[in-house]
């Protein structure tokens, strides 16, 4: 009766069968079960999870016509599997070329792996049958013209360096909407998949198919040392049960916006500000930017002043679209409005990405002018009349048949990061990195860039950016990070600017930086100390002081230890350890640390290389506990401390402490 029944759904679910009989009863229980359960997933369209199930009773029934279209059917939305789904759909339209969408399908297969010319005729001998429906035919005609789009980048493919971010940052499971800080130290990015926060996922910020689809997406961060992203860590304050979606982030990295689904209003757009130890709970985005409609990504001019955001409310082009709103003198959003037909079409347009020259848009479209599935475009913003004067597909190899999403930029023009789903990556979704060489054209660009002390200490400053050459009208007010002093301002082309730093009740510190005549991208660093020591005269020119790059290390190292401090904090472990190292030195003498008198006891170790370690305070059971006395010695002006860790006696790494499953 169990056969009889399963053999009724076959035949009423998959009508190109229905003249095509599968003959089960020499099979095997187990695989009778097997084919139950891959044909329940896919009429639950998760095809997926479904593929496994039918690869394996292909394996054992090669000749079953309806196991092989099945499997070549879910092979489709596994990038790795394209070519199995090629030649699978092949194999059944020789077999038998009336099945209903066969043509269509065999198209997509053919798309995939790139072979544009055979999937037109396909769709041509699709359209061309009497059996295609209206609907089907302007579907087909749609998707022809994207492989027309397909062939002509193919053809005219750049040659840029795309590479994989690697298995440090991707994993099976879904990596996906990168956001970099303009200086590339920090990647904030979404992940779903086992490392999640729970299960069932309901993000519909984008359509991801995969195995991961029952967990929750969740916002991971990992920060650059040595020019290395080191193991991402989830940000505990933002992430929870639901789904969250890294959407945008202030380009210090200070602030992050993220969707959340909420099923009143269709999702909508939060942020987070960073407090110098961790991220604030997200609260909604003040003002118009929200509706009961989709809010999705955004990104911030460098000004701060303009947000441009997706939006699938009413009174659009259609599905959703690129719009920007203005910040309001009472700190809200408002004004919205549409970027027009020039950018927007009745496809979906999503992604935006305002570069930090102001002048550069990049989006996603999965409009007649991609190539298949979601592109990148690139529009250009006119600087007089603040209209698009320019948009372009980004082509091959950037772009692919899949869905290629996501395009931010760094400051410099050097590098580009996006996620795609294209063949050969760790999962489905994949983060991915584009060396622009000298193939693209380099933003112009004035950045300044450095950290603020006072007594050698970092501290929050504030710096008010002015423009000087339309006197003085304020650009943005922002605040260096508390823990580190760091700051990045970028200012656009064609102004001259002033640049105030303020600290209590220090004298400001004023700095005149000249952007006006600029024709490539600049970078100057710029450390601004408050106290007794002294910094140097105003910096009118572009000669950049040079980084001191252990100063940089130890920098970069204490952001690292304020994120696991986040993440981590309490965990605590038998013969697990955690110390404060002040300084390393040839010869010790305790007067040289008076700063450090109140925080303890200074402890000292002469390692084989004659170099003397010394620590603060003794020893701290949990890295909350240290990177709070970490904080204090930086206070006190011993600005190089940092957290060392021991595990039964041995010096190891906070990364280590993941991989032995200590931090979980």
């Amino acid at each position: 009766m169990k056969q009889i029944l399963f053999f009724l759904i076959l035949v009423v679910s998959v009508k190109p069968f229905i003249a095509q009989t599968t003959k089960t009863s020499s099979w095997r229980e187990s695989e009778r079960d097997s084919m139950a359960k891959a044909f329940t997933l896919y009429e639950d369209k998760n095809y997926s999870k479904a593929l496994p199930y039918f690869e394996n009773i292909y394996k054992n029934h090669p000749n079953e016509v309806f196991v092989k279209y099945m499997y070549g059917i879910c092979s489709l939305y596994k990038s790795h599997k394209y070519s199995d789904a090629l030649k699978m759909l092949q194999d059944v339209y020789e077999e038998n070329p009336e099945i209903d969408l066969i043509e269509y399908d065999l198209a997509r297969a053919f798309h995939y792996n790139y072979k544009f010319d055979e999937a037109i005729v396909m769709l041509d001998n699709f359209i061309a049958n009497k059996r295609t429906t209206a609907e089907y035919k302007a579907k087909a005609e749609f998707f022809k013209t994207q492989l027309k789009n397909a062939n002509y980048h193919k053809t005219h493919s750049s040659a840029l360096n795309i590479s994989n971010l690697g298995s440090n940052l991707n994993t099976s499971g879904d990596e996906y909407f990168p956001l970099i800080s303009a200086d590339e130290s920090v990647l904030i990015y979404t992940y779903k998949g086992p490392k999640s926060k729970n299960l069932i996922n309901n993000d519909t910020s984008v359509k991801i198919i995969s195995e991961n689809s029952n967990y929750t997406s969740d916002i991971f961060m990992s920060v650059k040392v040595n020019d290395q992203f080191q193991s991402p860590l989830p940000i505990d304050n933002i992430n929870t049960t639901d789904d969250e979606t890294a959407a945008g982030i202030s380009q210090d990295a200070q602030v992050i916006y993220m969707f959340k689904n909420d099923t009143a209003s269709n999702g909508d757009i939060y942020e987070s500000r960073f407090n110098g130890t961790t991220y604030s709970l997200p609260s909604k985005l003040k003002g118009d930017v929200n509706t009961n409609s989709y809010e999705g990504h955004c990104s911030l001019t460098p000004d701060g002043k303009t947000l441009f955001f997706s939006s699938s409310r009413p009174g659009g082009l259609g599905g959703k679209d690129i719009y920007k709103a203005v910040l309001m003198p009472d700190s809200t959003w408002g004004d919205i409005v549409n970027m027009g037909d020039s950018i927007n079409t009745s496809s979906d347009e999503d992604f935006p990405f305002i570069h930090y020259d102001g002048l550069t848009l990049f989006f996603c479209s999965n409009s007649q002018k991609s190539c298949g599935g979601y592109d990148i475009f690139k529009a250009t913003i006119d600087r007089i009349s603040n209209s698009i004067s320019k948009v372009e597909n980004a082509g091959f190899p950037i772009n692919s048949p899949d869905d290629d999403v996501n395009f931010v930029l760094s400051a410099n023009g050097a590098k580009g990061y996006y996620n795609s789903a294209k063949f050969g990556g760790e999962g489905l979704n994949d983060l991915y990195v584009v060396e622009t060489g000298n193939e693209a054209k380099k933003p112009v660009l004035l950045t300044v860039k450095g950290n603020a002390t006072f007594n050698d200490a970092p501290v929050e400053a504030t710096i008010k950016i002015e423009i000087a050459s339309k006197g003085n009208a304020l650009f943005n007010i922002i605040k260096t990070i508390a823990t580190t002093g760091n700051y990045m301002v970028s200012l656009p082309q064609g102004q001259s600017y002033k640049l105030t730093f303020s600290y209590k009740d220090q004298n400001p510190k004023i700095y005149d930086y000249n952007a006006i005549d600029i024709t490539d991208y600049q970078e100057i660093v710029n450390d601004v100390k408050f106290g007794g020591s002294s910094d140097g005269n105003t910096n009118t020119n572009f000669d950049a002081k040079l980084p001191v790059a252990d100063k940089a290390a130890i920098t970069l190292l204490q952001k690292k230890i304020s994120r696991y401090a986040a993440a981590y904090g309490k965990t605590s472990a038998d013969g697990l350890v955690f110390k404060v190292q002040v300084a390393a030195i040839k010869v010790f003498d305790k007067s040289k640390f008076k700063n450090l008198k109140s925080l303890g006891k200074l402890e000292t170790n002469k390692l084989e290389d004659g170099i003397i370690r010394v620590t603060s305070n003794g020893k701290f059971k949990t890295l909350e506990k240290a990177w709070e006395h970490n904080k204090k010695a930086i206070q006190a002006g011993q600005t190089d401390a940092f957290v060392t860790v021991y595990y039964q006696g041995k010096r190891v790494s906070l990364e280590e402490l993941i991989k032995m499953g200590i931090y979980k």
